[in-house]
């Protein structure tokens, strides 16, 4: 019987999506300190995007067409439906945040990163996150394990929260979610090692992935900040599930990106304690 041809797609995949994510960043890293006021695009509340996002986006979805031109691609800039039930999406389909940390960015903090997912038939199978001034590259591919700069990353062994550093996401662009954002907070930042909101969702996974932080949370982002991400901590020994503890395979699970909770795993249970104010009003 023929060997099936995924794990070669998958790796030609993975190939793809690094040297698109680091020519990407080149461009990226090129255009740092040269965006004016006037080249700024206003997408909504706190929510901005420049010829730079789009120029790297235009970069990214050129080198997956070349290589793969049935691919369905889910980019951000051009894009303004929320909630998308990628899981009922069939076939292939890339995810791509081009410049995932867009105000730092504008504000010359260097924390910004490029993200790179695959899906098929709704199931996250490649993920890659490039860090644009560490040049670190942190990928994944289902069932093969987690990689920095292609050397093995796991999560980290912190077994209790008070030992933990964790990461998250302010609600900065929906307000809705500030009070029980600012509740959950306080029990962090009074358990935990410290808590810490550096503004980008796919370097914040990447870095729980590689054990630099032990658990992230956030709330209201999107699809694109997290598909990449994601996978890498799975693969990396972690878990990840919605504030209710709902993994990807619960038929009610929220849609991806709409509230993330990723841990070491073994904090897992302390963190989703902790975030009972924000859970979604029918899950509460």
């Amino acid at each position: 019987m023929p060997a099936s041809p995924l794990p070669t797609l998958l790796q030609t995949a993975a190939r793809t999506a690094k040297t698109a994510a680091r020519d990407a960043a080149s461009f990226i890293q090129s255009q740092a300190g040269h965006v004016h006021a006037e080249d700024i695009r206003d997408k909504g509340i706190n929510d901005f995007a420049s010829y730079v996002d789009e120029g790297a986006q235009k970069i990214i979805l050129d080198a997956i067409h070349s290589t793969f031109p049935e691919h369905e691609i889910l980019a951000e800039e051009g894009f303004e439906e929320q909630g998308i039930p990628l899981h009922d999406i069939p076939g292939w389909l890339w995810i791509v945040d081009p410049l995932d940390g867009t105000t730092n960015f504008m504000h010359g903090v260097p924390q910004y990163g490029v993200s790179i997912g695959l899906q098929l038939d709704g199931q996250p199978v490649m993920g890659l996150v490039q860090d644009v001034n560490r040049n670190e590259t942190f990928h994944a591919i289902a069932g093969q394990g987690a990689y920095m700069n292609d050397r093995p990353c796991q999560v980290s062994n912190r077994y209790h929260l008070a030992d933990c550093l964790i990461t998250t996401g302010f609600p900065y662009k929906q307000f809705k979610y500030m009070d029980g954002y600012t509740e959950a907070i306080r029990r962090f930042w009074t358990d935990s090692r410290g808590v810490r909101r550096p503004g980008s969702a796919s370097l914040d996974l990447a870095w729980v992935a590689c054990g630099r932080f032990d658990g992230f949370f956030e709330q209201g982002i999107e699809a694109w900040d997290v598909a990449a991400g994601l996978l890498i901590v799975e693969e990396a020994g972690g878990r990840f599930s919605d504030f209710s503890d709902r993994t990807a395979s619960d038929p009610d699970h929220m849609p991806l990106g709409s509230e993330i909770v990723a841990s070491n795993g073994l904090i897992h249970g302390e963190m989703i304690e902790r975030l009972g104010s924000m859970k979604h009003p029918d899950r509460a």
